[in-house]
C-alpha cells in the first residue's frame, strides 16, 4: 500500500500540465463570440423594426435554437473541446446540457426516452430554481413580518 504523499507524487508526475493561460484565453474568446452572436442577432432584430422586448425574446429564443441545432449535429462539442467554459454562457450551454441527453433517447422510445432525458439535466435545475426562490422568499416574508426591510 502507498502513502497519501506517494499517491500525490505519482499523481503530479503522471497528469498532464495545465494550460491554465491558453484555456483562459479561448474561453473568453469563444464565450465572447457567443454573447457578440447574441448582441448581433438583437440589433439585426430591432434593425427590421421590432420593439426592443420582442427583439430580446427572439434573441435568446435564436440563441437556445442554435444550441441545440449545433448540440444535435456535433459541432457545439468541438466547438466547447475548445472553448471549454466559454462555451458554458449561460443560455446556449444549458440549451447544449438539455439537449444532450435528449439525442440518446432511442433505446427507451421517443415519448418516455426523450421526455425522460430532457429533465436529467434540467430537472435539478428547475427544481433548484423554484425551491431556492420558495426560500428565499420566505426568509424575506419573515424578516418583512419582523419590520426588517432588505430591498
Amino acid at each position: 500500500m502507498i502513502s497519501p504523499k506517494e499517491y500525490d507524487n505519482i499523481v503530479k508526475k503522471n497528469s498532464p500540465k495545465s494550460k491554465c493561460f491558453v484555456n483562459s484565453i479561448k474561453a473568453f474568446l469563444i464565450g465572447g463570440a457567443i454573447c457578440a452572436a447574441g448582441q448581433g442577432l438583437l440589433n439585426l432584430y430591432q434593425a427590421i423594426g421590432l420593439d426592443k422586448e420582442p427583439s430580446k425574446t427572439l434573441t435568446s429564443v435564436t440563441l437556445i435554437f442554435l444550441g441545440i441545432l449545433l448540440t444535435a449535429i456535433g459541432v457545439y462539442d468541438k466547438i466547447a473541446k475548445h472553448g471549454g467554459a466559454g462555451t458554458l454562457v449561460p443560455i446556449t450551454g444549458f440549451a447544449n446540457a438539455v439537449s444532450s441527453p435528449a439525442i440518446e433517447f432511442k433505446s427507451e422510445g421517443f415519448v418516455a426516452g426523450l421526455g425522460a432525458k430532457l429533465f436529467i439535466i434540467a430537472g435539478p435545475v428547475i427544481v433548484y430554481g423554484v425551491s431556492a426562490s420558495i426560500i428565499y422568499g420566505a426568509i424575506l416574508w419573515i424578516l418583512h413580518m419582523f419590520g426588517i426591510t432588505l430591498f
